[in-house]
C-alpha cells in the first residue's frame, strides 16, 4: 500500500509541475523513478520511452501506464494513470473558465516563453543522458540509427510514425540478432573455460605420474643399493 501512495503522489507532483507535453513528464519521470528511487533502470526506462513513444495516445499517458505497470503491476498502472491525469484536468477546468484574462495577460506570456527555454534543457538532458547510456555501450548500429533518425526527423521531414516503425522493425532485428551473438559468445567462453579446466585437470594428473614414477625410481634405487650391500 505504501509504495501504490507513494507512486501515486509521486506521479501527481510530476504532472502537477510538469509543463512542456509528455517529452517532458517522462524526462522527469526518468529522474525521479530511475536516478533517485532506482525503482526501473535506466534500459528498462528508455525502452518504456520507446513504447509510449510509439504507442496511439498522450505520451504522458502512455508513459505513466508503462511506468506504473512495471512498478506495481494493473494496480500500479490505473494509480499512475489517475495520478497523472487528475492535475491537467483541473488546470485545464480552471483556465477554461478564464481563457480570456489569461490570454491577454502579458505576465504570463511571459512566463510561459521562460517555460519553453526550462522545457527544452529537461528534454535536452534527458536525451543526452540516454543517448550516452547507448554510447556507452559501444555499439555501432543503435548509434548509427540515432544519427540517420535524428537526420530523417530534422532535416528530410520525414514523418515520425514512418521513422518509429522503421526503427522499431529494425532495431527488433538488430536485438535479436545482438541476444543470439550473446548467447553464442556465452557458449564458447563456457566451452573455453571447461577445455582450461580439462587441461588443467591433465597437467594436474600428468605431474601425479610424474611424482609416482620418481617415487618408484627412488624406491628401485634404494632397492638396487640394498642389495649390492649384501652381495
Amino acid at each position: 500500500m505504501k509504495k501504490y501512495l507513494k507512486l501515486f503522489f509521486t506521479t501527481l507532483y510530476i504532472s502537477a509541475f510538469t509543463f512542456g507535453g509528455g517529452y517532458v513528464i517522462v524526462s522527469l519521470m526518468k529522474k525521479k523513478f530511475s536516478d533517485e528511487l532506482h525503482w526501473i533502470d535506466d534500459d528498462e526506462m528508455l525502452d518504456l520511452v520507446a513504447i509510449a513513444q510509439s504507442s496511439p495516445g498522450a505520451v504522458a499517458v502512455n508513459a505513466s501506464l508503462l511506468v506504473g505497470k512495471k512498478i506495481g503491476g494493473i494496480v500500479g498502472a490505473l494509480v499512475a494513470i489517475i495520478a497523472t491525469i487528475i492535475p491537467p484536468f483541473v488546470i485545464m477546468t480552471v483556465i477554461s473558465h478564464f481563457y480570456q484574462a489569461f490570454a491577454a495577460n502579458e505576465f504570463v506570456a511571459i512566463a510561459l516563453k521562460a517555460m519553453q527555454a526550462g522545457v527544452l534543457i529537461v528534454i535536452a538532458d534527458v536525451v543526452i543522458t540516454l543517448s550516452m547510456k547507448i554510447i556507452a555501450e559501444k555499439r555501432i548500429f543503435p548509434i548509427v540509427m540515432i544519427v540517420l533518425a535524428f537526420v530523417a526527423t530534422y532535416f528530410l521531414k520525414i514523418n515520425l510514425i514512418y521513422i518509429i516503425l522503421v526503427c522499431g522493425f529494425i532495431g527488433g532485428i538488430s536485438e535479436y540478432v545482438h541476444k543470439k551473438v550473446v548467447v553464442a559468445e556465452k557458449v564458447i567462453d563456457t566451452q573455453e573455460e571447461i577445455i582450461d579446466n580439462q587441461e588443467s585437470y591433465i597437467e594436474n594428473l600428468e605431474e601425479k605420474i610424474q611424482s609416482l614414477e620418481n617415487e618408484l625410481d627412488q624406491v628401485e634405487t634404494t632397492d638396487n643399493e640394498n642389495n649390492g650391500g649384501k652381495n
